[in-house]
């Protein structure tokens, strides 16, 4: 089974929709997506993964299923500089690293910030979503490792966003999102790919061959957006900060 990932194009986030680039990043996913033979799409109830994934359904003459755990990850927590309310993968790096439990599978979610924050329970939330989808096409988790309940060689796309892709990937993975949220960066309309490996009869595993491919956008002369990205340089003062 292959297991397709897309991140929205570049995002209007007032409207939550897209950008003019974002519908540029979007019609040319969609000449990529529409040459591959897809058994199911699925997609996040929030505009900008819908508005990106329209051009992919209406080329190739298809609907999506929409799920809500695929929304994008809410679990605000607390700033310790500010007070205020933010996502859990805008950290800054020096307060994350030096918490080793972050880089935990098991005990990222125990760290006061996110304990208080309830972010472990909104991850479960999603794997439990996940897993429902996948024993949907035949694969049932068991421990850390699918059960091929009904093996197959189909390939399922999900149109969504960052934040959750990462818990996504952490919980196939076997990963702390924790890093993955901080160590990756998935750009607009990048697509990662993940194929079941059977190599004992029964017994599968989901690995990663790509991630966060935006080859369609490099073949068109398209540079990539921004978005989710932080300044190269502190002294660049055009890209974000905070």
């Amino acid at each position: 089974m292959k297991l397709i990932i897309i991140r929205h194009g570049d995002p209007n986030y007032e409207i939550d929709s897209l950008t003019p680039k974002g519908w540029r990043e979007a019609e040319l996913l969609s000449e990529r997506i529409s040459k591959l033979d897809v058994k199911a799409f699925y997609m996040s109830p929030l505009g900008r993964a819908k508005d990106t994934a329209s051009l992919t359904l209406k080329k190739m003459k298809r609907e999506a299923e929409i799920l809500p755990w695929m929304r994008e990850f809410e679990a605000p927590i607390t700033d310790p500089y500010t007070g205020s309310k933010r996502i859990p993968w805008d950290m800054l790096p020096e307060d994350w690293t030096a918490v080793n439990d972050y880089y935990d599978k098991d005990s990222w979610g125990n760290v006061k910030l996110m304990a208080d924050g309830k972010v472990a329970d909104e991850a479960k939330r999603v794997h439990e979503g996940l897993d429902s989808l996948l024993l949907r096409h035949g694969y049932k988790r068991n421990g850390n490792i699918y059960e091929a309940v009904s093996p197959n060689n189909d390939t399922v796309v999900l149109f969504c966003h960052f934040g959750v892709e990462c818990v996504i990937l952490g919980h196939l993975l076997g990963i702390s999102p924790i890093v993955l949220w901080h160590g990756l960066c998935a750009a607009p309309t990048s697509v990662t790919t993940l194929i079941t490996e059977e190599r004992r009869k029964g017994k599968a595993y989901f690995r990663m061959n790509a991630f966060g491919d935006i080859s369609h956008l490099y073949a068109a002369g398209e540079p990539p957006a921004f978005a989710a990205r932080f300044c190269e340089a502190f002294d660049n003062k055009d890209e974000r900060h905070d």
